[in-house]
């Protein structure tokens, strides 16, 4: 032991020196937090924002083959009545010719096949697609009853959905989005 050496140093034992780093240090966390804790705070949503959580759209103008764009959570969401001709089409579709078989429906388990039933409002409903209209690959708005497969085109990049929102061709990598929805009544849906 040299002569500045006390036993407790050499044994590993905590010094006085020891604790008041500790509980310096402590402080210095505290305020740290309470300094950023109005930062952190004001990016938090305001009520408007959450507002937005769920909106309900009003579809009983909507005739089979007809269609309306929505704003929801920034987003458009396409909400379209398909006909019979297009219900059969989709329907028509080998899983395997699909670019993506993944459903992308939030309303069912992250697994289930994109079937044309998977992707639309349901079996009573299966005319009823909704789905967000941002093009999987940039983000882009597709235009509807457009492209190769009649469903929704991106002329951006040249991405062809088929009449159930399902990647057929081009860039994007996966089927359009299916969101949290449910019909509240038979001409009212509630997305989110």
């Amino acid at each position: 032991m040299s002569e500045h050496e006390t036993s407790s140093e050499t044994l590993g034992e905590p010094t006085r020196r020891d604790f008041l780093y500790l509980t310096t240090g402590m402080a210095g966390a505290v305020g740290a937090i309470a300094v950023a804790w109005p930062f952190i705070d004001q990016m938090r949503p305001d009520a408007s924002t959450l507002a937005l959580a769920s909106i309900e759209v009003d579809v009983s103008s909507l005739e089979p083959g007809m269609s309306l764009t929505a704003k929801w959570r920034g987003k458009p969401v396409f909400i379209r009545n398909r006909t019979d001709k297009e219900v059969e089409e989709a329907n028509a579709v080998e899983l395997a010719d699909l670019k993506d078989p993944v459903a992308r429906n939030a309303n069912l388990p992250a697994d289930a096949q994109a079937t044309d039933l998977d992707r639309s409002a349901g079996k009573e409903k299966e005319n009823w697609i909704v789905m967000i209209g941002s093009c999987t690959h940039l983000g882009c708005v597709p235009l509807g009853q457009a492209g190769d497969f009649g469903g929704w085109f991106c002329p951006c990049h040249g991405s062809h959905y088929d009449t159930a929102g399902r990647i057929r061709k081009g860039p994007a990598p996966q089927n359009l989005a299916v969101p949290t929805f449910a019909f509240t009544s038979d001409t009212v849906i509630k997305i989110g």
